[in-house]
């Protein structure tokens, strides 16, 4: 080797080792912010884990999550285009943009199963929801616009037994022959902290309200001008939930003690363990095609469903309410625990 050859090879093999003691340059990541329709809690716990194991991250994503509240509405904020996704309550959301012409679509079902329930006093021998009928029922003005139309045009139910709920259980408690609605996720845990007992649970997805619940929403333009990121987000997502429901959720449950301190670690693990012995996160066809799955099946059974209970009317085209384009693909199943 001539000597200007020596030098040459000297000096790149020092840049090349200058060159390896410097930080690695930080991929980009495309910035994302979604609302949620509450205050931070379990049931919002895989987007809160995606966040924080860096699953959005490993899809090229920096999420921002702006949680919800009683004086927040992130929907509002999706429509103006100041946040990117919004975590929708339920199908009916998605019915109602299509009735006032708002152009959000629905990308994914988190919650195969509604997690509200009717809950009754253990002594009330109350078996199925037919039992119900001659108890006082506590159910918000939303409930009686709602699913309990639904109790009405599927089971015959009555609103003279009705009574107002204002999300206090003390009523309920106090009345031996009542029932009062709830999430099984965490009303039940309340009563049986106030009162000492554990109330009977009848979740109204076992008897056909099978509406999705926990949707994912965007805005129509984000699918037809970012699909590969809503993609993206979709996919991190149902990671995210197959993390937080089958894996360590620690750290997505430290970051919801963080945003919200009234969420204790028996609470969580509580919702948590109803989410699973519920099949509301996973179960049908979610089993099959992943967490966040839809069908157009299901979303005509429910549309139907309303339209004969008054909630909604038939003339307007729920089809395109939603898109399967995003979901269904499997993302994740391998995540879920072989049965023993």
């Amino acid at each position: 080797m001539t000597p200007s050859h020596l030098r040459r090879a000297l000096t790149a093999g020092l840049l090349a080792a200058f060159a390896s003691l410097l930080p690695a340059r930080a991929e980009t990541l495309d910035k994302v912010t979604f609302g949620t329709n509450w205050v931070a809690e379990a049931e919002h716990g895989g987007f809160f884990q995606a966040v924080a194991d860096g699953t959005y991250k490993r899809y090229g994503l920096d999420v921002t999550i702006v949680p919800g509240g009683p004086n927040e509405n992130n929907r509002m904020l999706l429509i103006a285009g100041k946040i990117d996704f919004f975590m929708a309550a339920n199908t009916l959301m998605s019915f109602d943009a299509i009735t006032n012409n708002v152009p959000v679509v629905t990308i994914a079902a988190i919650f195969q199963k509604d997690p509200q329930v009717m809950l009754t006093h253990p002594d009330a021998k109350v078996a199925k929801i037919e039992d119900l009928k001659p108890l006082t029922l506590f159910v918000s003005k939303e409930g009686m616009t709602s699913y309990f139309q639904w109790l009405k045009s599927e089971y015959g139910f009555s609103e003279k037994n009705v009574r107002p709920y204002n999300f206090n259980p003390q009523p309920f408690i106090a009345n031996p022959k009542s029932a009062m609605q709830g999430y099984v996720t965490s009303e039940p845990f309340a009563v049986e902290k106030a009162a000492g007992f554990k109330p009977n649970v009848l979740l109204l997805a076992d008897y056909g309200f099978n509406t999705y619940s926990t949707l994912i929403e965007t805005r129509r333009d984000m699918v037809e001008k970012k699909p590969d990121l809503v993609q993206r987000f979709v996919d991190a997502s149902i990671v995210g939930w197959n993390n937080y429901i089958y894996g360590d959720n620690s750290a997505g449950n430290a970051m919801i003690k963080k945003l919200n301190p009234e969420m204790t670690d028996e609470l969580l693990a509580y919702s948590v363990a109803k989410m699973k012995e519920y099949g509301i996160v996973d179960s049908g066809d979610s089993l099959k095609n992943g967490i966040g799955a839809m069908s157009d099946e299901r979303y005509t059974s429910f549309f139907d469903k309303m339209v004969k209970a008054g909630v909604v009317k038939r003339d307007i085209d729920y089809r395109k309410s939603y898109t399967l384009r995003f979901v269904n693909k499997g993302v994740g199943v391998e995540l879920r625990p072989a049965k023993p």
